[in-house]
């Protein structure tokens, strides 16, 4: 079903795809540039960043957003933390007391589990549009990852949200923060980011393309790029992921 939020993104909806974020490249490869949302009650073949699997029971969202941003190609990647300040906000509409934190570059965590997850792709040769796919554990918390998980339904009193109210709540709030970057830049979003990171001061290992790098979580650099204090030599890490304590590389 086709139908349109206040912001005047389009919304869709299907009861099963193999993947949201698959959708919405096949939609822009047809010529379509969104405002779009696309949603799915389920999904066959869900992936994460590196093409992890997404695991997702119905009752979970799963959505991408096709759009094409305002802004020069060389900084979409800071929408990665524009949108987790949206994704957050739109969680503590339903689960205000929740105590939510961010984790470098793009989940939300709930005590420490993560609750949810961001994957932006850039699509189509510049001026690129943007895929960025959303997973909220709602209802499953899954099980045999290398992290822990958590679900929104154990953060809140009353019955869960259904996908399309949960994303039109993520549209209005992710549409603010994105406002807000196109006419401020970066600085606020890194700010707002940098309250609410889980690992700002602790001594992580990331996880990079061959190898590890450890060291203590310094801030970002004014691009969102992680800055790593090596042992008293800081390096600037544009790509990776934090590994879980004890997780070997």
């Amino acid at each position: 079903m086709t139908r349109a939020f206040a912001s005047g993104a389009c919304v869709e909806i299907f009861e099963t795809l193999d993947s949201t974020s698959l959708e919405a490249k096949r939609r822009a490869a047809a010529g379509a540039v969104g405002p779009q949302w696309i949603i799915a009650l389920r999904q066959t073949s869900g992936y994460g960043r590196r093409g992890s699997e997404w695991v997702q029971q119905e009752g979970d969202i799963a959505a991408t957003f096709l759009f094409r941003p305002e802004a020069p190609t060389e900084i979409l990647p800071q929408l990665s933390m524009v949108a987790a300040l949206g994704l957050a906000d739109a969680i503590e509409r339903f689960a205000p007391k929740s105590g939510l934190a961010l984790k470098w570059p793009n989940d939300i965590l709930a005590g420490g589990s993560k609750l949810a997850g961001i994957l932006l792709e850039l699509v189509g040769a510049p001026p690129s549009l943007i895929a960025l796919g959303v997973g909220v554990n709602v209802v499953s918390a899954p099980e045999g990852l290398a992290y822990p998980t958590a679900r929104l339904i154990d953060l809140i009193k009353e019955a869960p949200p259904d996908p399309r109210r949960f994303v039109e709540v993520l549209d209005a709030t992710f549409s603010a923060w994105r406002r807000r970057w196109e006419r401020e830049g970066f600085a606020p979003v890194r700010s707002a980011w940098l309250d609410r990171v889980s690992d700002h001061g602790r001594r992580i290992r990331v996880q990079l393309t061959g190898a590890i790098a450890e060291g203590v979580f310094a801030g970002l650099d004014p691009q969102g790029a992680l800055i790593l204090d090596c042992d008293g030599e800081r390096r600037v890490i544009a790509a990776g992921a934090i590994l879980p304590p004890g997780q070997p590389g």
